[in-house]
């Protein structure tokens, strides 16, 4: 994230990933494909740093998908930085066309090169997403609110998420969003998501910074989402 901790910006609002269908950080009430997996990878470069993330994800019984996947962050001057997430999620309600949907996240980041040791403790969270569509999924509302526990600074930060996906053509969503926590000015994104091939392959692009920061916040993200049908 811009605030040059790797996983920072990806558990802002937690999502993380899973998380969210690439490009946004704000999660949906949606699981990937039941009896399916999916793998969702990125990369985002800023001044002085490039992240690159693989995160994949199963369904395997229909209500409750695990993700476990990693990132690594190259920034000048410094070695480089891996971090390995695990996630749960289920729903409550699940999403419907002119409906709403939500449900629960939890999960941690963890950061060998920091926390060495055989349980690598890391940072942990927990999140409610919940998703609003209008218009016949013309237009999809997703917002979280969620709890971060940053282990090495012992802080208990308030995340949160608001976030946009608007059908432009059969083929092409826009994406707006801003995400944050209760410590730092929030940060934004704008985007668009291609459906390469509908429901099974896409291509994403989005550009952000933090609200009010300098230029050097400024960011450009790149990446694909294949989402296979039922595997088993």
């Amino acid at each position: 994230m811009p605030a040059r901790h790797p996983a920072l910006a990806l558990l802002l609002a937690a999502a993380l990933p899973a998380q969210a269908a690439r490009p946004f950080i704000t999660d949906d009430a949606r699981l990937t494909t039941a009896g399916s997996c999916q793998l969702e990878s990125w990369t985002r470069a800023e001044s002085g740093s490039t992240e690159f993330w693989a995160l994949p994800a199963c369904n395997p019984w229909g209500n409750l998908e695990f993700t476990a996947g990693m990132g690594t962050a190259r920034i000048e001057g410094r070695p480089d930085s891996h971090d390995h997430l695990y996630q749960l999620k289920t729903l409550f309600k699940p999403l419907e066309t002119n409906g709403w949907g939500w449900g629960l996240g939890v999960g941690t980041v963890r950061h060998p090169g920091v926390n060495p040791g055989p349980n690598l403790l890391g940072n942990v969270y927990a999140y409610v997403p919940m998703s609003f569509s209008l218009r016949d999924d013309q237009v999809v509302v997703h917002a979280n609110v969620g709890w971060l526990r940053d282990r090495a600074s012992r802080e208990h930060n308030l995340t949160w998420g608001l976030g946009g996906e608007i059908r432009l053509t059969d083929r092409v969503l826009g994406i707006v969003e801003s995400f944050g926590d209760h410590r730092h000015r929030p940060l934004f994104q704008i985007g668009a998501r291609f459906a390469f091939v509908p429901d099974r392959i896409q291509f994403d692009a989005t550009v952000g910074e933090r609200v009010n920061g300098p230029h050097s916040s400024r960011w450009i993200s790149f990446g694909v989402r294949l989402t296979p049908d039922r595997l088993f």
